[in-house]
Protein backbone atom coordinates (compact mmCIF):
# COMPACT_ATOMS: atom_id res chain seq x y z
CA UNK A 1 0.00 0.00 0.00
CA UNK A 2 1.22 3.58 -0.66
CA UNK A 3 0.33 6.77 0.23
CA UNK A 4 -2.24 7.47 -1.59
CA UNK A 5 -5.96 8.33 -1.20
CA UNK A 6 -7.85 6.01 0.27
CA UNK A 7 -10.89 4.90 -1.27
CA UNK A 8 -14.24 6.59 -0.36
CA UNK A 9 -15.54 3.01 0.95
CA UNK A 10 -13.04 1.01 2.07
CA UNK A 11 -13.34 -2.86 2.32
CA UNK A 12 -15.47 -3.69 5.78
CA UNK A 13 -13.94 -6.31 8.28
CA UNK A 14 -15.87 -7.83 11.21
CA UNK A 15 -14.30 -9.22 14.33
CA UNK A 16 -17.55 -11.08 16.44
CA UNK A 17 -21.25 -10.01 15.74
CA UNK A 18 -21.58 -7.36 13.45
CA UNK A 19 -23.86 -4.16 15.41
CA UNK A 20 -23.19 -1.11 13.37
CA UNK A 21 -21.91 -3.00 10.28
CA UNK A 22 -24.92 -5.83 10.45
CA UNK A 23 -26.46 -6.27 7.11
CA UNK A 24 -23.23 -5.30 5.10
CA UNK A 25 -22.75 -9.12 3.89
CA UNK A 26 -26.13 -8.90 1.83
CA UNK A 27 -25.92 -4.88 0.89
CA UNK A 28 -23.72 -2.40 -0.72
CA UNK A 29 -26.08 0.19 1.06
CA UNK A 30 -28.89 -0.53 3.16
CA UNK A 31 -31.91 1.47 2.38
CA UNK A 32 -35.03 2.22 4.51
CA UNK A 33 -36.63 -0.68 3.66
CA UNK A 34 -33.71 -3.27 4.50
CA UNK A 35 -32.37 -1.44 7.23
CA UNK A 36 -35.30 -2.00 9.46
CA UNK A 37 -35.20 -5.60 8.05
CA UNK A 38 -31.97 -5.74 9.53
CA UNK A 39 -32.09 -3.32 12.57
CA UNK A 40 -36.00 -3.11 13.19
CA UNK A 41 -37.82 0.04 14.45
CA UNK A 42 -36.34 2.24 17.24
CA UNK A 43 -37.87 2.95 20.46
CA UNK A 44 -38.84 6.01 21.70
CA UNK A 45 -36.97 7.61 25.08
CA UNK A 46 -37.41 10.77 26.73
CA UNK A 47 -34.61 13.64 27.43
CA UNK A 48 -34.37 11.93 30.77
CA UNK A 49 -33.95 8.09 29.76
CA UNK A 50 -31.41 8.92 26.69
CA UNK A 51 -29.31 10.65 28.77
CA UNK A 52 -29.58 7.55 31.33
CA UNK A 53 -29.06 5.11 28.39
CA UNK A 54 -25.78 6.88 27.39
CA UNK A 55 -24.85 6.80 30.80
CA UNK A 56 -25.49 3.44 31.47
CA UNK A 57 -23.22 2.42 27.99
CA UNK A 58 -20.44 4.68 29.15
CA UNK A 59 -21.23 6.23 25.21
CA UNK A 60 -18.30 8.92 24.29
CA UNK A 61 -17.96 10.80 21.34
CA UNK A 62 -15.71 8.61 18.48
CA UNK A 63 -15.14 11.67 16.78
CA UNK A 64 -11.48 11.80 18.79
CA UNK A 65 -11.91 13.92 21.70
CA UNK A 66 -13.66 10.88 23.21
CA UNK A 67 -16.01 13.66 25.50
CA UNK A 68 -18.72 11.76 27.44
CA UNK A 69 -22.32 11.83 25.10
CA UNK A 70 -24.52 11.90 28.62
CA UNK A 71 -22.99 14.98 29.75
CA UNK A 72 -23.21 16.59 26.34
CA UNK A 73 -26.89 15.43 26.37
CA UNK A 74 -27.79 16.82 29.73
CA UNK A 75 -25.65 20.30 29.20
CA UNK A 76 -27.68 21.21 25.88
CA UNK A 77 -30.95 20.06 27.89
CA UNK A 78 -30.31 22.48 30.24
CA UNK A 79 -29.33 25.30 27.98
CA UNK A 80 -32.35 25.38 26.07
CA UNK A 81 -34.42 25.16 28.78
CA UNK A 82 -32.87 28.02 30.61
CA UNK A 83 -32.81 29.86 27.55
CA UNK A 84 -36.48 28.93 26.33
CA UNK A 85 -35.19 27.97 22.72
CA UNK A 86 -35.53 24.87 20.59
CA UNK A 87 -32.03 23.39 20.24
CA UNK A 88 -30.43 21.63 17.37
CA UNK A 89 -29.12 18.24 16.48
CA UNK A 90 -25.67 18.27 14.16
CA UNK A 91 -23.77 15.02 12.92
CA UNK A 92 -20.63 15.42 11.79
CA UNK A 93 -19.41 13.37 9.24
CA UNK A 94 -17.04 15.09 7.46
CA UNK A 95 -13.35 13.13 7.81
CA UNK A 96 -11.20 15.55 7.01
CA UNK A 97 -8.26 13.11 8.05
CA UNK A 98 -7.11 11.31 5.54
CA UNK A 99 -6.52 8.36 7.26
CA UNK A 100 -10.07 8.34 8.42
CA UNK A 101 -13.38 6.56 6.42
CA UNK A 102 -15.44 4.50 9.26
CA UNK A 103 -18.02 7.35 9.31
CA UNK A 104 -18.14 7.10 5.77
CA UNK A 105 -18.57 3.62 5.54
CA UNK A 106 -21.39 4.86 7.70
CA UNK A 107 -22.60 7.76 5.82
CA UNK A 108 -22.67 5.76 2.94
CA UNK A 109 -23.94 2.32 3.37
CA UNK A 110 -25.99 2.59 6.72
CA UNK A 111 -27.13 6.26 6.68
CA UNK A 112 -30.61 5.34 8.44
CA UNK A 113 -28.48 4.11 11.28
CA UNK A 114 -26.78 7.28 12.02
CA UNK A 115 -30.51 9.07 11.42
CA UNK A 116 -31.96 7.07 13.56
CA UNK A 117 -29.62 7.93 16.28
CA UNK A 118 -29.63 11.81 15.30
CA UNK A 119 -33.14 11.91 15.21
CA UNK A 120 -33.62 10.06 18.77
CA UNK A 121 -32.37 13.03 20.45
CA UNK A 122 -33.47 15.70 18.52
CA UNK A 123 -37.22 13.93 19.97
CA UNK A 124 -36.11 13.15 23.18
CA UNK A 125 -34.18 17.06 23.13
CA UNK A 126 -37.43 18.67 21.41
CA UNK A 127 -34.82 19.82 18.74
CA UNK A 128 -36.66 20.65 15.01
CA UNK A 129 -33.08 21.10 13.35
CA UNK A 130 -30.91 18.66 11.91
CA UNK A 131 -28.20 18.96 9.67
CA UNK A 132 -26.02 16.28 8.77
CA UNK A 133 -21.93 17.63 7.46
CA UNK A 134 -20.08 15.70 5.08
CA UNK A 135 -17.18 15.88 2.44
CA UNK A 136 -17.30 13.78 0.10
CA UNK A 137 -19.84 13.80 -3.63
CA UNK A 138 -20.81 9.94 -2.73
CA UNK A 139 -21.47 10.27 0.95
CA UNK A 140 -24.06 13.30 0.75
CA UNK A 141 -25.76 11.81 -2.40
CA UNK A 142 -26.61 8.92 -0.03
CA UNK A 143 -27.48 10.61 3.00
CA UNK A 144 -29.76 13.08 0.91
CA UNK A 145 -31.40 9.80 -0.53
CA UNK A 146 -31.96 8.43 2.88
CA UNK A 147 -33.88 11.73 3.91
CA UNK A 148 -35.98 11.53 0.94
CA UNK A 149 -36.81 7.78 2.37
CA UNK A 150 -37.95 9.01 5.11
CA UNK A 151 -39.44 11.88 3.84
CA UNK A 152 -37.31 14.80 5.73
CA UNK A 153 -36.82 17.82 4.08
CA UNK A 154 -36.05 21.92 4.92
CA UNK A 155 -39.54 22.88 4.30
CA UNK A 156 -41.07 24.61 7.09
CA UNK A 157 -43.98 23.19 8.79
CA UNK A 158 -42.01 20.03 9.28
CA UNK A 159 -42.30 18.95 12.78
CA UNK A 160 -37.94 18.25 11.85
CA UNK A 161 -36.10 20.24 9.48
CA UNK A 162 -33.40 18.43 8.06
CA UNK A 163 -30.87 19.42 5.31
CA UNK A 164 -27.32 17.97 4.37
CA UNK A 165 -24.38 20.98 4.46
CA UNK A 166 -21.13 19.76 2.12
CA UNK A 167 -17.98 21.11 3.41
CA UNK A 168 -14.45 21.35 1.44
CA UNK A 169 -12.49 18.02 2.19
CA UNK A 170 -9.97 19.86 4.36
CA UNK A 171 -8.42 18.44 7.87
CA UNK A 172 -10.20 21.52 9.65
CA UNK A 173 -13.61 20.59 8.04
CA UNK A 174 -14.12 18.18 10.77
CA UNK A 175 -13.08 21.03 13.37
CA UNK A 176 -16.66 21.09 14.99
CA UNK A 177 -16.56 24.85 15.01
CA UNK A 178 -15.58 25.01 11.69
CA UNK A 179 -18.88 22.92 10.65
CA UNK A 180 -21.42 24.80 12.80
CA UNK A 181 -20.20 27.87 10.86
CA UNK A 182 -19.96 26.60 7.21
CA UNK A 183 -23.94 25.56 8.05
CA UNK A 184 -25.08 29.24 9.10
CA UNK A 185 -23.71 29.88 5.71
CA UNK A 186 -19.90 31.00 6.42
CA UNK A 187 -16.59 29.59 5.66
CA UNK A 188 -15.64 26.01 6.63
CA UNK A 189 -12.63 27.19 8.99
CA UNK A 190 -13.27 27.81 12.88
CA UNK A 191 -13.72 31.03 14.16
CA UNK A 192 -11.32 32.90 16.15
CA UNK A 193 -13.09 33.15 19.34
CA UNK A 194 -14.22 29.51 21.46
CA UNK A 195 -17.98 29.24 22.12
CA UNK A 196 -18.96 25.40 23.82
CA UNK A 197 -21.76 24.00 20.47
CA UNK A 198 -23.59 23.12 23.89
CA UNK A 199 -24.39 26.63 24.61
CA UNK A 200 -23.93 28.32 21.46
CA UNK A 201 -23.79 26.85 18.67
CA UNK A 202 -26.14 26.69 14.76
CA UNK A 203 -28.02 29.63 14.34
CA UNK A 204 -27.05 30.79 18.20
CA UNK A 205 -28.80 28.38 20.07
CA UNK A 206 -27.53 24.95 22.28
CA UNK A 207 -26.50 21.96 19.60
CA UNK A 208 -25.71 18.90 20.31
CA UNK A 209 -23.01 18.36 17.75
CA UNK A 210 -21.16 14.21 17.42
CA UNK A 211 -19.96 12.63 14.78
CA UNK A 212 -21.82 10.07 13.07
CA UNK A 213 -20.15 6.60 14.16
CA UNK A 214 -21.54 8.13 18.22
CA UNK A 215 -25.26 8.59 16.93
CA UNK A 216 -24.75 4.70 15.34
CA UNK A 217 -24.09 3.89 18.19
CA UNK A 218 -26.90 5.33 19.79
CA UNK A 219 -29.21 3.75 18.03
CA UNK A 220 -27.91 0.06 18.17
CA UNK A 221 -27.94 0.85 22.44
CA UNK A 222 -31.63 2.25 22.36
CA UNK A 223 -32.71 -1.00 20.38
CA UNK A 224 -30.75 -3.64 22.67
CA UNK A 225 -30.98 -1.50 25.93
CA UNK A 226 -27.59 -0.85 28.39
CA UNK A 227 -27.49 -4.67 29.51
CA UNK A 228 -27.25 -6.32 26.25
CA UNK A 229 -24.72 -3.58 24.81
CA UNK A 230 -22.66 -4.43 27.66
CA UNK A 231 -22.51 -8.06 26.66
CA UNK A 232 -19.06 -7.09 24.03
CA UNK A 233 -16.71 -5.15 24.96
CA UNK A 234 -14.79 -4.08 28.19
CA UNK A 235 -16.41 -3.11 31.76
CA UNK A 236 -15.51 0.71 31.24
CA UNK A 237 -16.00 0.99 27.65
CA UNK A 238 -18.61 -1.99 26.70
CA UNK A 239 -20.34 -2.36 22.62
CA UNK A 240 -18.03 -2.26 19.59
CA UNK A 241 -16.13 0.65 17.96
CA UNK A 242 -14.66 1.21 14.38
CA UNK A 243 -11.29 1.71 13.14
CA UNK A 244 -9.74 2.07 9.95
CA UNK A 245 -6.67 0.56 9.02
CA UNK A 246 -4.12 2.05 6.47
CA UNK A 247 -0.57 2.21 5.69
CA UNK A 248 1.07 -0.95 5.87
CA UNK A 249 -1.71 -3.40 5.07
CA UNK A 250 -2.58 -5.30 1.73
CA UNK A 251 -5.24 -3.02 1.38
CA UNK A 252 -7.05 -0.07 3.67
CA UNK A 253 -10.07 -1.28 5.34
CA UNK A 254 -12.49 -0.96 8.40
CA UNK A 255 -12.82 -2.84 11.23
CA UNK A 256 -15.93 -3.46 13.66
CA UNK A 257 -14.75 -5.02 16.80
CA UNK A 258 -15.73 -5.33 20.31
CA UNK A 259 -13.83 -2.55 22.43
CA UNK A 260 -10.56 -3.68 24.23
CA UNK A 261 -9.56 -6.08 21.74
CA UNK A 262 -5.65 -6.60 21.49
CA UNK A 263 -4.19 -4.51 18.89
CA UNK A 264 -1.96 -7.05 17.65
CA UNK A 265 -5.05 -9.00 16.66
CA UNK A 266 -6.64 -5.99 14.75
CA UNK A 267 -3.14 -5.82 12.66
CA UNK A 268 -2.89 -9.62 11.84
CA UNK A 269 -6.13 -9.95 10.93
CA UNK A 270 -5.78 -7.10 8.57
CA UNK A 271 -3.07 -8.66 6.97
CA UNK A 272 -0.03 -5.75 8.07
CA UNK A 273 3.43 -7.04 7.92
CA UNK A 274 4.58 -8.73 10.89
CA UNK A 275 8.08 -7.08 11.36
CA UNK A 276 6.67 -3.67 12.12
CA UNK A 277 8.59 -0.83 13.23
CA UNK A 278 5.91 1.04 15.04
CA UNK A 279 2.13 1.91 14.86
CA UNK A 280 0.07 5.35 14.42
CA UNK A 281 -2.94 5.50 16.46
CA UNK A 282 -5.34 7.82 16.80
CA UNK A 283 -4.24 9.04 13.03
CA UNK A 284 -2.51 12.18 12.00
CA UNK A 285 -3.46 13.76 15.52
CA UNK A 286 -2.61 10.74 17.43
CA UNK A 287 1.27 9.33 18.70
CA UNK A 288 3.34 6.61 17.56
CA UNK A 289 3.75 3.65 19.33
CA UNK A 290 6.74 1.25 19.13
CA UNK A 291 5.93 -2.13 17.68
CA UNK A 292 6.20 -3.78 21.05
CA UNK A 293 3.89 -1.56 22.86
CA UNK A 294 1.63 -1.64 20.25
CA UNK A 295 0.84 -5.45 20.14
CA UNK A 296 0.77 -5.71 23.85
CA UNK A 297 -1.95 -2.35 23.95
CA UNK A 298 -6.00 -2.94 23.85
CA UNK A 299 -7.38 -1.34 21.34
CA UNK A 300 -9.91 1.56 24.08
CA UNK A 301 -9.48 5.10 24.96
CA UNK A 302 -8.09 3.67 28.23
CA UNK A 303 -6.04 0.93 27.20
CA UNK A 304 -4.23 3.17 24.29
CA UNK A 305 -3.50 6.59 26.58
CA UNK A 306 -1.97 4.14 29.47
CA UNK A 307 0.40 3.05 26.52
CA UNK A 308 0.93 6.34 25.46
CA UNK A 309 -1.38 6.44 22.31
CA UNK A 310 -4.84 7.88 21.78
CA UNK A 311 -7.93 6.58 20.25
CA UNK A 312 -8.87 9.50 18.60
CA UNK A 313 -11.35 9.05 15.46
CA UNK A 314 -9.94 5.31 15.23
CA UNK A 315 -7.16 5.68 12.76
CA UNK A 316 -4.73 2.79 12.73
CA UNK A 317 -1.83 2.56 10.66
CA UNK A 318 1.09 -0.07 11.13
CA UNK A 319 4.75 1.26 9.40
CA UNK A 320 6.27 -1.72 7.58
CA UNK A 321 10.57 -1.66 7.90
CA UNK A 322 11.15 -0.73 4.33
CA UNK A 323 10.82 2.60 4.98
CA UNK A 324 12.19 5.83 7.27
CA UNK A 325 9.98 6.08 9.76
CA UNK A 326 11.39 9.78 10.68
CA UNK A 327 11.03 10.53 6.73
CA UNK A 328 7.34 9.63 6.70
CA UNK A 329 6.49 12.13 9.71
CA UNK A 330 8.74 14.59 8.90
CA UNK A 331 5.90 14.02 5.27
CA UNK A 332 3.05 14.19 7.11
CA UNK A 333 4.21 16.90 9.23
CA UNK A 334 4.76 19.05 6.16
CA UNK A 335 0.86 18.79 4.79
CA UNK A 336 -0.20 19.27 8.22
CA UNK A 337 1.31 22.65 8.25
CA UNK A 338 -0.48 23.32 4.62
CA UNK A 339 -3.53 22.47 6.14
CA UNK A 340 -3.90 25.66 8.64
CA UNK A 341 -6.49 27.48 8.22
CA UNK A 342 -4.16 30.48 8.32
CA UNK A 343 -6.25 32.44 11.36
CA UNK A 344 -3.61 32.54 14.11
CA UNK A 345 -0.18 32.51 14.96
CA UNK A 346 0.61 29.15 16.39
CA UNK A 347 -1.04 27.37 13.09
CA UNK A 348 0.05 29.44 10.46
CA UNK A 349 4.15 29.91 11.74
CA UNK A 350 4.32 26.80 14.18
CA UNK A 351 3.38 24.82 11.87
CA UNK A 352 5.63 25.40 9.65
CA UNK A 353 8.50 25.73 12.20
CA UNK A 354 7.55 22.06 13.67
CA UNK A 355 7.83 20.67 10.44
CA UNK A 356 11.03 22.24 9.59
CA UNK A 357 12.57 21.22 13.03
CA UNK A 358 11.50 17.49 11.86
CA UNK A 359 13.03 17.87 8.25
CA UNK A 360 16.24 19.02 10.05
CA UNK A 361 16.29 15.91 12.35
CA UNK A 362 15.76 14.13 9.18
CA UNK A 363 18.89 15.91 7.52
CA UNK A 364 21.17 15.14 10.16
CA UNK A 365 21.42 18.70 11.66
CA UNK A 366 22.64 17.06 15.06
CA UNK A 367 21.15 17.25 18.95
CA UNK A 368 20.32 20.94 18.58
CA UNK A 369 17.30 19.60 16.25
CA UNK A 370 15.96 17.72 18.53
CA UNK A 371 15.56 20.35 21.32
CA UNK A 372 14.00 22.44 18.11
CA UNK A 373 11.41 20.34 17.61
CA UNK A 374 10.74 19.71 21.63
CA UNK A 375 10.60 23.73 21.47
CA UNK A 376 8.00 24.09 18.46
CA UNK A 377 5.68 21.89 19.52
CA UNK A 378 5.74 23.47 23.81
CA UNK A 379 4.89 26.39 21.88
CA UNK A 380 1.93 25.33 19.73
CA UNK A 381 -0.12 23.46 22.48
CA UNK A 382 -3.10 25.27 24.17
CA UNK A 383 -2.57 28.08 21.95
CA UNK A 384 -4.67 27.59 18.54
CA UNK A 385 -7.83 28.84 17.53
CA UNK A 386 -8.67 25.48 17.23
CA UNK A 387 -7.47 21.67 18.29
CA UNK A 388 -5.16 21.49 15.00
CA UNK A 389 -2.11 22.88 16.80
CA UNK A 390 -2.44 20.35 19.87
CA UNK A 391 -2.76 17.62 17.75
CA UNK A 392 0.20 18.22 15.60
CA UNK A 393 2.44 18.90 18.63
CA UNK A 394 0.92 15.17 19.96
CA UNK A 395 2.04 13.65 16.23
CA UNK A 396 5.33 14.82 15.53
CA UNK A 397 7.32 14.68 18.66
CA UNK A 398 6.21 11.05 19.58
CA UNK A 399 7.96 10.13 16.31
CA UNK A 400 11.17 10.44 18.40
CA UNK A 401 10.31 8.22 21.19
CA UNK A 402 8.76 5.40 19.20
CA UNK A 403 11.55 5.42 17.20
CA UNK A 404 15.25 5.81 19.22
CA UNK A 405 17.18 3.81 17.15
CA UNK A 406 16.17 5.26 13.86
CA UNK A 407 16.41 8.88 15.65
CA UNK A 408 20.16 8.27 16.63
CA UNK A 409 20.95 7.11 13.00
CA UNK A 410 20.33 10.30 11.78
CA UNK A 411 21.50 12.71 14.83
CA UNK A 412 24.68 10.78 15.41
CA UNK A 413 25.22 9.12 11.79
CA UNK A 414 24.32 9.42 8.36
CA UNK A 415 21.18 8.41 8.32
CA UNK A 416 19.20 5.25 8.55
CA UNK A 417 20.01 4.19 4.79
CA UNK A 418 15.98 3.91 4.09
CA UNK A 419 14.31 5.98 1.61
CA UNK A 420 10.63 7.37 2.71
CA UNK A 421 8.38 4.94 0.74
CA UNK A 422 5.26 7.07 1.25
CA UNK A 423 3.11 4.55 3.07
CA UNK A 424 0.85 7.03 4.84
CA UNK A 425 -2.13 8.41 2.91
CA UNK A 426 -2.65 11.67 2.10
CA UNK A 427 -5.01 13.21 -0.53
CA UNK A 428 -3.96 13.26 -3.87
CA UNK A 429 -2.25 16.42 -5.11
CA UNK A 430 -3.89 19.33 -6.87
CA UNK A 431 -4.18 18.83 -10.34
CA UNK A 432 -3.28 21.68 -12.51
CA UNK A 433 -3.59 20.27 -16.03
CA UNK A 434 -2.22 17.73 -18.19
CA UNK A 435 1.21 17.52 -19.91
CA UNK A 436 1.17 14.51 -22.56
CA UNK A 437 -1.49 12.68 -21.22
CA UNK A 438 0.20 12.89 -17.31
CA UNK A 439 -1.28 14.52 -14.44
CA UNK A 440 0.81 16.87 -12.60
CA UNK A 441 1.03 18.60 -9.81
CA UNK A 442 2.49 22.13 -8.97
CA UNK A 443 5.57 22.38 -6.44
CA UNK A 444 6.91 25.41 -5.48
CA UNK A 445 10.55 25.62 -6.82
CA UNK A 446 13.50 27.99 -6.66
CA UNK A 447 15.98 28.94 -8.96
CA UNK A 448 19.13 29.04 -6.70
CA UNK A 449 21.70 30.71 -9.23
CA UNK A 450 18.74 33.85 -8.92
CA UNK A 451 17.75 33.68 -5.05
CA UNK A 452 19.41 36.35 -2.91
CA UNK A 453 17.67 35.27 0.51
CA UNK A 454 15.30 38.40 0.65
CA UNK A 455 12.64 36.12 2.52
CA UNK A 456 9.50 37.32 1.02
CA UNK A 457 8.27 34.49 0.35
CA UNK A 458 8.18 32.88 3.88
CA UNK A 459 6.33 35.89 5.00
CA UNK A 460 3.62 35.19 2.25
CA UNK A 461 3.75 31.44 2.73
CA UNK A 462 4.85 30.03 5.75
CA UNK A 463 3.24 26.93 5.42
CA UNK A 464 5.41 25.63 2.47
CA UNK A 465 8.45 27.97 2.98
CA UNK A 466 11.03 29.42 5.79
CA UNK A 467 14.06 30.40 6.31
CA UNK A 468 16.87 27.86 5.97
CA UNK A 469 19.77 28.22 8.82
CA UNK A 470 21.78 29.59 5.94
CA UNK A 471 18.93 32.83 5.52
CA UNK A 472 17.83 31.27 2.38
CA UNK A 473 14.51 29.85 1.72
CA UNK A 474 13.92 26.30 2.59
CA UNK A 475 11.31 24.06 0.92
CA UNK A 476 8.52 21.68 2.19
CA UNK A 477 9.00 18.54 0.55
CA UNK A 478 5.15 18.30 0.12
CA UNK A 479 2.68 19.20 -3.31
CA UNK A 480 1.19 22.07 -2.67
CA UNK A 481 -3.17 22.16 -1.71
CA UNK A 482 -5.48 24.15 -3.08
CA UNK A 483 -6.11 26.70 -0.56
CA UNK A 484 -2.58 27.66 -0.66
CA UNK A 485 -2.12 28.21 -4.56
CA UNK A 486 -3.68 31.72 -4.57
CA UNK A 487 -0.81 33.09 -1.99
CA UNK A 488 1.94 30.59 -3.94
CA UNK A 489 1.12 32.64 -6.76
CA UNK A 490 1.54 35.99 -5.25
CA UNK A 491 4.75 35.00 -3.88
CA UNK A 492 5.74 34.08 -6.98
CA UNK A 493 5.06 37.37 -8.71
CA UNK A 494 6.49 39.42 -5.45
CA UNK A 495 9.96 37.76 -5.76
CA UNK A 496 12.29 40.70 -6.02
CA UNK A 497 15.00 38.38 -7.58
CA UNK A 498 11.98 36.45 -9.86
CA UNK A 499 13.98 33.17 -8.67
CA UNK A 500 10.46 31.81 -6.90
CA UNK A 501 8.50 29.70 -9.65
CA UNK A 502 5.88 26.84 -9.88
CA UNK A 503 6.66 23.77 -11.40
CA UNK A 504 4.47 20.48 -12.15
CA UNK A 505 5.55 17.47 -10.75
CA UNK A 506 4.37 14.24 -12.88
CA UNK A 507 2.72 12.05 -10.81
CA UNK A 508 3.53 9.04 -13.32
CA UNK A 509 7.45 9.46 -12.95
CA UNK A 510 7.17 10.06 -9.12
CA UNK A 511 5.61 6.35 -8.84
CA UNK A 512 7.82 5.07 -11.19
CA UNK A 513 11.02 6.74 -8.91
CA UNK A 514 8.91 5.72 -6.00
CA UNK A 515 9.06 1.73 -7.11
CA UNK A 516 12.27 1.81 -8.06
CA UNK A 517 13.44 2.83 -4.63
CA UNK A 518 11.58 -0.13 -3.42
CA UNK A 519 13.07 -2.39 -5.40
CA UNK A 520 16.36 -1.48 -4.67
CA UNK A 521 15.28 -1.62 -0.88
CA UNK A 522 14.21 -5.51 -1.80
CA UNK A 523 17.61 -6.42 -3.36
CA UNK A 524 19.36 -4.97 -0.64
CA UNK A 525 17.51 -6.88 2.24
CA UNK A 526 17.64 -10.11 -0.78
CA UNK A 527 13.63 -10.28 -1.05
CA UNK A 528 12.43 -11.24 -4.64
CA UNK A 529 12.70 -8.16 -7.13
CA UNK A 530 8.60 -6.94 -7.65
CA UNK A 531 8.77 -6.81 -11.21
CA UNK A 532 11.15 -9.33 -12.19
CA UNK A 533 9.97 -11.89 -9.48
CA UNK A 534 13.68 -12.75 -9.22
CA UNK A 535 15.94 -12.77 -6.10
CA UNK A 536 18.28 -10.24 -6.04
CA UNK A 537 21.63 -9.79 -3.78
CA UNK A 538 22.05 -11.91 -0.65
CA UNK A 539 19.95 -14.26 0.40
Amino acid sequence: MTGGPLPELPAVIGLGLPRLTAGFDEAERLDRRAHLAVHGSVPRLTEEGLTRLAEGVGLRGRGGAGFPFARKLRAVGEAAQRRGVRPAVVVNGCEGEPACRKDAVLLGRAPHLVLDGALLAAEALGARTLVVGVTRQRIEASVREALAERGLTDRRGRTVRARVVRLPERLVSGEASALLRAADGGPAVPPGRHARACEEGLGGVPTLLSNAETFAQLAVAARLGADRYATTGTAAEPGTLLLTLSGGVPQPCVVEAPSGVPMGYVLRTCGADPALQGVLVGGYHGAWLDAETAYGAGVSHDALATAGGTLGAGAVLPLPGRTCPLGETVRVAHWLAAESAGQCGPCRLGLPALAGALADVLAGAGPGALEAVREAARGLRGRGACGHPDGSARFAPSALTAFTDDLAAHVLGSGCGRGTAGVLPLPSPTRTGAQEGRESAERLAVDWTLCVGHGLCTGLVPELVRTGRDGYPSLADTTMPAHLRGRAQRAVRRCPALALYLTRERKQERRQEQEQEQDRERERAGEPNRRSGRWSGKR
